[in-house]
């Protein structure tokens, strides 16, 4: 925050607050739950001084077991939200530049606005993303075992992809044996998928229900949660005789995953790690099949920064942590995808999955 020139820093509740403070997240879902005051939900950081935290009640008795160290000011149902939060506000002194998280509400930063002066705020997620993106020991662990689980995971539902199985039957085994390996819950939406056309069965479609034609290539992209901590993992199983083709584009896109693993070193610009990945596909003609970026950041969020991406040019750190995933889809042939999480390391990266690379085939 100094060298950035912030005076104060908002979090919402978010990966942010609970990578500063411990304050966990809740399981997400698809509606949206609301508290009365839930937009003041969140913490003031400032550098000299503990943080404050401003949370509704409901906050406070049902989610947060463990207090976090600092002031809480806590908000019933039948006070004035809007007062109490501008009060907390003004008590923190006149600031130069105020950083709001980015899973901070639009209310929020109205308020804020309101507060200290629009002219005053600024986004913030970046100063704990810099603290974030390079993984210590005990993460590193923690996202060791969310590995583990979607490989346990993995090995159960494999032998079950087969002539007539469906996505949707394929997609409900993964997230059930997910739970069985000690996962939280899916780190992102599971999916499972043939990926060769507008018509190809997918688990997120209408194809969901759809049975499995024999001689298909099945791709599974899916994440476990452990300690607050994901992991996200792709591989390829066939159901049947491999199509034409198949078996060599399967070993260039392995030969990309290595490439890109070995470019994988500090002082690397993140762009070039993925420029690196991209070589043995383009080199084998494939390169139009390969229509994302190598990689993300991962850790407490599915995907966080730096990205192993064109655009971005970020010079890397010995602990940084990233997906490793190539694919090809070769539109009416097959669909191949292949995806471990990754360090950051001077030799080029350590895997974090042991589950094998290879192809499975289910004759």
């Amino acid at each position: 925050m100094q060298a950035a020139g912030v005076d104060i820093l908002f979090l919402g509740l978010s990966a942010d607050l609970e990578y500063l403070t411990g304050i966990r997240r809740g399981i997400p879902f698809f509606g949206q739950s609301s508290y009365a005051h839930g937009w003041v939900a969140g913490g003031f950081f400032r550098r000299d001084a503990d943080p404050v935290f401003v949370l509704p009640r409901m906050v406070v008795t049902f989610d947060l077991p463990v207090r976090p160290e600092g002031a809480i000011v806590v908000v019933s149902e039948t006070e004035d939200g809007r007062a109490v939060f501008a009060q907390v506000a003004k008590t923190l002194g006149r600031a130069g530049a105020v950083a709001v998280g980015d899973r901070v509400w639009a209310e929020t930063t109205i308020e804020l606005a309101r507060v200290f002066g629009l002219d005053r705020l600024r986004t913030g997620s970046s100063l704990v993303n810099e603290l974030r993106r390079v993984k210590e020991p005990d993460e590193l662990e923690a996202m060791g075992r969310a590995c583990r689980s979607v490989e346990q995971a993995m090995a159960a539902v494999a032998p079950r992809v087969v002539r007539g199985v469906t996505m949707a039957e394929l997609r409900d085994e993964v997230e059930l044996e997910l739970k069985r390996a000690g996962s939280m819950t899916p780190s992102f939406a599971t999916h499972v998928f043939t990926g060769m056309d507008e018509s190809s069965l997918d688990s997120g479609g209408h194809t969901a229900h759809e049975p499995l034609p024999p001689d298909t290539a099945v791709m599974f992209d899916f994440g476990g949660v452990v300690d607050g901590y994901c992991s996200d993992f792709g591989r390829t199983v066939v159901a049947g005789e491999p199509p034409p083709g198949l078996l060599d584009a399967y070993d260039v896109m392995l030969g990309a995953a290595e490439a890109g693993r070995r470019a994988c070193r500090p002082g690397v610009l993140a762009r070039d790690v993925n420029a690196a990945c991209r070589v043995p596909i383009e080199d084998a003609g494939l390169g139009e099949h390969f229509r994302h970026r190598m990689g993300h950041g991962i850790g407490l969020d599915i995907h966080e920064r730096p990205f192993l991406s064109p655009e971005d040019e970020t010079p890397l750190e010995a602990g940084m942590t990233f997906t490793d995933e190539p694919s090809l889809i070769v539109h009416g042939s097959f669909g191949l995808r292949i995806e471990n999480v990754v360090v950051c390391a001077e030799s080029g990266a350590t895997v974090l999955n042991d589950y094998p690379d290879d192809l499975v085939v289910n004759g």
